[in-house]
């Protein structure tokens, strides 16, 4: 018995050796990650996370908010990694200090989609701002996330570009709700709504909402991942952070993005930009 409990000892003591001397991220295989729903409603992510997972170890818990949402989350401590695309929040959050890098991933671009009757006739309007200065003189629903995403802020500039007030008014309908969920919502009603092209492609077989207004140059969508400052908030997963970004801007991960979509789509969802100077994008 007596020998039996040294060598139990003596295992217990090599094994509490070996785990002192991995590095303290090895006992941490988890990641938070906060993203904008955008990411999740298109099923990019449902074929990246897999990927990531197997190559690095590590598990990722993903929560799926407005961009807004995901950047409060980062400011508080609570998520390691973000990948979002709200860019003046973003700039904002970095000079902030609460995050400890910000890489260009990829983009892709804002629509305006409504009922094939168009009854503000915007069909055909050469910038977003003519389109919305249709629907609110129209009267016509428009139905708005008004989740603080990066969609809804890039609404709220388009709105302001076109010197229009929209809140209060009864044809402004604010769902509070999720990219995915605002569509539907949108469909059901007959109304416009502004969308990323992702989103609605993914789920436009269950909607009956076509594209109206593209190609606008103020339409641009840019996606960013942000590693969490680990210095301000020592509980995040700081090497976790950092394999998930380094896995978003590898050109593996970026041949997948610029893939993802085409067979079904016959063009991708997202276009990627990993290396690329933002003065290119237009940023």
């Amino acid at each position: 018995m007596k020998r039996l409990t040294h060598l139990a000892i003596v295992l217990l003591c090599a094994a509490f050796t070996l785990f002192a001397g991995l590095p303290a991220n090895a006992a941490n295989k988890t990641i938070i990650l906060a993203t904008t729903t955008s990411t999740q409603d298109s099923g990019l992510l449902d074929i990246l996370i897999p990927h990531f997972e197997k190559e690095s170890g590590y598990f990722v818990k993903t929560i799926a908010v407005g961009s807004g949402q995901a950047i409060t989350m980062g400011k508080k401590g609570e998520a390691d990694v973000l990948l979002v695309h709200s860019p003046d929040a973003e700039k904002k959050f970095m000079l902030e200090g609460s995050g400890s890098s910000r890489q260009l991933v990829m983009h892709n671009d804002f629509i305006l989609v409504g009922p094939a009757q168009d009854p503000a006739r915007i069909k055909g309007a050469k910038t977003s701002e003519e389109a919305l200065k249709k629907i609110a003189l129209n009267g016509a629903l428009f139905l708005s996330r008004a989740d603080n995403s990066g969609t809804h802020a890039k609404e709220k500039l388009l709105w302001k570009a076109a010197g229009m007030a929209p809140e209060g008014n009864k044809w402004f309908q604010q769902t509070g709700l999720g990219m995915g969920q605002t569509l539907n919502v949108a469909s059901e009603k007959n109304g416009y709504t502004l969308t990323d092209r992702a989103t609605y492609l993914a789920l436009k077989k269950n909607l009956s909402l076509v594209i109206l207004v593209e190609g606008d140059a103020k339409l641009l969508n840019v996606y960013h991942v942000i590693e969490v400052n680990a210095v301000k908030w020592p509980k995040v997963n700081a090497a976790g952070a950092k394999a998930f970004a380094y896995f978003m801007v590898s050109r593996k991960t970026q041949g997948v993005i610029g893939s993802f979509g085409v067979d079904k789509y016959g063009s991708p969802l997202f276009f990627p930009d990993a290396g690329k100077k933002p003065e290119s994008l237009g940023l």
